[in-house]
This record gives structure tokens, C-alpha cells and sequence, in this order.
């Protein structure tokens, strides 16, 4: 995996901890939080404050996010909104530490001068054992103070400055000012320099987790469904109208068409349908080269041509009913649209413009394995678990090729592929008078910044 760590591929965009008074504070906010410390000098950290040199160190990656939920977090500082989030175990845990450090940032700047932020995302459910849990992932509400508990003071001194301001005897009450002055002592001036953080609270919607070898849960859409990565051990009655694994084709297919969530991308606006797919059959054509042991250093699009021609019989059924769809669309010939039975069939798709583009895109990574670009892109976990069973050959070509082609221009690249980035205004509601219309006019709509969703600032 070194390789990938070298090209930047994994552990990017962490932030550095090396000063002293650094370290220090983060190893009070880690005893606070759980009790342990931490002997190392330097590491880094992602957006929760999880550092992956600590999880080592301490024989325990999840002790930030222990169970798998509640996430715990410690904040040295708002740079760290740009960090990934390692070890999520589900899809919206970033998006919402990401939103919450936006929404009070100038509070988080303020309090992060003089301590560290720790805080917790609580959620209804503590521990999951039955796949029954996730359905009940719901109202996620953000906690948090600094280490000293400046925030609870803060809120403990508003009140008694309120309690001052409103009893017209409050002036010959020694205690309370006397307890005012002691709390002013710890947080400061408060009245210019307020130090309150929202208790915000977020409802999460459909979302992955990496609960059970991974699950999908859409219950925001017309026709609920709960789609897992494998063959559940267990058999549970969810309340939701389709449950599926990603090997039942056929109803994976029909439930993303039912409910509107993916696009032929040869039908896709602006859209460079045959450049795409013949990435695709690129990347197949390597996999196949580099299971035969083939020498992929310094790979031409001439090398390309000649590996599709040694390998053709041997290349997989994927790459031929993609190259059949491409020679139909060459040849302006009637071009029966693939069933999901075909190899090429989720290939072909990508997800439509709508608040869970990158969950649907996400979904169809998992099933399009062998385009290791989409994988990495919209699925990194999945892409580092099939990246440890590659040849050595394909690992330094993937590795090369993504360092090359794809960290060079990350946002023009994912645009070319999958579109631009959702727009949240795009999403319609329709009571029989139209388009986000109502009975008296234009219903008015208030957009979530949802852009952070969005697993390439993992990089």
C-alpha cells in the first residue's frame, strides 16, 4: 500500500501534527475522550482528528469511532474541514462533521486558540448488531466543548449575566457576582467574544455503512430498499419494500431505473459517451495483461492495441459487450439496449443529477469492479480491499495512472465522467401544479451545502 501513500493515492490531505504544544493538546483531548495517550511526537489527522500513525500505535483504529457509531472527534483546528475521514463507517459522517465546522466556524476558530474542541455524533442507536439498527440511523446530533469546557461555562455564564441584567436586586447579590466573576475568569468576554456552539442535529437520509461487508439504505426515495454488498448470514425483516444484495442484478437494475437515480451515459447531456467506455475496456485490458504477467511499464496506446489483439480471447466477457455496444454506436446500427443479464449493462450507467449522486455512483463502483478509475474515485474502501489481491503489475499501472491522469485534474476528470455536481435546486417536488410549484406560486426552496459528500477529498 506504500505505493499508493507515495502518489498520494491514500492517506492525502491529512493535516500534520509536529509542535509540542500541539501534541500536547491533542494528547489531553485523546485522554479526555478515551482515556489513552499517546507517546508519538508527530502523526496526522483527518477530519475527526483520527490519526492512523496513533491507531497503530495503540493496536485500535476504531478509538475515535468505537462500535462503528457515535463518532467521537477532536478539533485542534477548522483547517482540518478539508481532511478526509478514515475508517467511516457510514457515507454521511463526513459530510456532517464537514457542515458542522462550516456552520460555526468562527466559534470553533475562537475556541481552538486556546484548547481543543472534542465532541461526539450522537445517533439513536449505540452499537450495531442486526442490519434492523441501520434502518433506525436517524437524527444524528453533534455535541461538543472544548477539553477545559469553555462552551459549558459559556452557556453557564450567559445565564447568570441574563439573571443580572433582569433582577432589579441582582446589584447587592455577592454570590452571583462572585460566580460571574470566576466564570468570566475561564471563558473570557463573552458578551464580545461569544463562545456558544450550536447543538445541531441532521438527518442523515440514504446513506452506505460499512456495517455487514457493506449496505446501502434508501429510504428517502419512492420505493424504499436496503441493498447489501453480500449474502446476509442472518435473514431480518426490514421495513423497507425491496431487500437485495449487489449480485441480483436484475432488481438492483430495476430499482435504480423505478426510482430515477441512474442515466445511460451515452444518453447523458454532454457526455463523451465512446471516450468513456473505451477507458473502460482499457482498464479491462490491462487487468487481463497484467493477470497473464505482462510487462504494463510505460503502456502506449500503441502496447494497448497490441495487448487487445494477444489477449482477445482471453479477455472477459465485460469487455466484449462493451466493445459491442461501442461498434453499434460507430456504426449508427439499431442498437438493442443491454438487459442486466449482459456484463456491460452497469457499465453503461452512471447516476442521474440528484442529491445521492455519489451513494449511486458509490453502488455502481461496487458493481463495475474491473474500471479501477471509478472504483478509486467513488469508492475508496472497496478499491484498497481489491487493490491488495492485484498483481504487482496492475497495482503500479492503476497507481501510475491514477497519480497521472487523474490527481492532475480531480474536478475536470469526475465532471467528464459523471457530470457536473449536483444542484440541489434540481430536485423537484410536484403537487399537480408543476415543477416545485404550489397553489399560490413558486414553492421556496433552501439548499444544503451537500458538495463535501463528495469521497475524492480523500485524496
Amino acid at each position: 500500500m506504500m505505493r499508493l501513500v507515495k502518489h498520494g493515492l491514500m492517506y492525502g490531505n491529512l493535516i500534520e501534527v509536529s509542535s509540542p504544544a500541539m501534541v500536547a493538546r491533542y494528547n489531553r483531548a485523546l485522554e479526555h475522550m478515551t482515556g489513552r495517550t499517546t507517546s508519538l511526537q508527530e502523526f496526522h489527522i483527518d477530519i475527526s482528528g483520527f490519526s492512523p500513525e496513533i491507531g497503530d500505535e495503540l493496536g485500535d483504529p476504531q478509538y475515535l469511532n468505537p462500535n462503528g457509531c457515535n463518532r467521537q472527534f477532536i478539533l485542534l483546528s477548522v483547517t482540518q474541514k478539508t481532511a478526509p475521514l478514515l475508517n467511516a463507517s457510514f457515507s454521511t459522517s463526513r459530510s456532517i462533521l464537514r457542515r458542522y465546522i462550516d456552520e460555526n466556524e468562527e466559534q470553533l476558530f475562537a475556541l481552538t486558540i486556546r484548547d481543543a474542541v472534542v465532541g461526539e455524533l450522537v445517533n439513536t442507536i449505540f452499537a450495531v448488531t442486526s442490519p434492523a439498527d441501520l434502518v433506525n440511523y436517524r437524527n444524528i446530533q453533534v455535541e461538543a466543548d472544548t477539553v477545559g469546557g469553555h462552551v459549558e461555562a459559556g452557556d453557564e455564564l450567559g445565564d447568570r449575566i441574563e439573571q443580572f441584567m433582569s433582577d432589579p436586586d441582582a446589584w447587592w447579590d455577592d454570590v452571583l457576582i462572585a460566580e460571574m466573576i470566576e466564570l468570566a475568569k475561564h471563558t473570557g468576554d463573552i458578551i464580545r467574544t461569544p463562545i456558544s456552539l450550536k447543538s445541531q442535529r441532521f438527518e442523515p437520509g440514504n446513506f452506505y455503512t460499512a456495517h455487514f461487508g457493506g449496505f446501502y439504505v434508501f429510504r428517502d426515495v419512492r420505493e424504499t430498499a436496503c441493498i447489501a454488498s453480500r449474502k446476509l448470514d442472518v435473514v431480518v425483516d426490514l421495513p423497507v419494500k425491496h431487500v437485495m444484495t449487489t449480485s441480483d442484478r436484475h432488481d438492483v437494475a430495476a430499482f435504480l431505473t423505478r426510482n430515477g437515480l441512474i442515466e445511460p451515459i451515452i444518453d447523458a447531456k454532454g457526455a463523451q459517451a465512446k471516450s468513456i467506455l473505451k477507458q473502460k475496456l482499457d482498464f479491462i485490458v490491462i487487468d487481463t495483461a497484467a493477470d497473464n504477467e505482462e510487462n504494463l511499464s510505460n503502456v502506449s496506446r500503441r502496447n494497448l492495441r497490441s495487448l487487445k489483439r494477444k489477449y482477445h480471447r482471453k479477455l472477459p466477457p465485460e469487455y466484449h459487450a462493451i466493445n459491442d455496444v461501442l461498434q453499434r454506436l460507430d456504426t449508427r446500427g439499431g442498437l438493442e439496449w443491454p438487459t442486466p443479464d449482459n456484463p456491460a449493462y452497469f457499465y453503461l450507467m452512471r447516476s442521474r443529477d440528484h442529491r445521492d449522486k455519489h451513494l449511486v455512483n458509490m453502488l455502481l463502483a461496487e458493481l463495475t469492479p474491473l474500471d479501477f478509475r471509478q472504483l478509486f474515485i467513488c469508492h475508496k474502501d472497496e478499491f484498497y480491499g481489491h487493490y491488495q489481491s492485484w498483481s504487482e503489475a496492475k497495482k503500479s499501472y492503476a497507481a501510475q495512472f491514477l497519480a497521472d491522469e487523474y490527481m492532475v485534474d480531480k474536478v475536470g476528470t469526475r465532471e467528464e465522467l459523471f457530470g457536473p455536481e449536483p444542484n440541489m435546486s434540481e430536485d423537484h417536488v410536484d403537487f399537480g401544479f408543476g415543477r416545485n410549484m404550489g397553489p399560490w406560486g413558486a414553492i421556496p426552496r433552501h439548499d444544503d451545502d451537500d458538495d463535501d459528500d463528495d469521497e475524492d477529498d480523500d485524496d
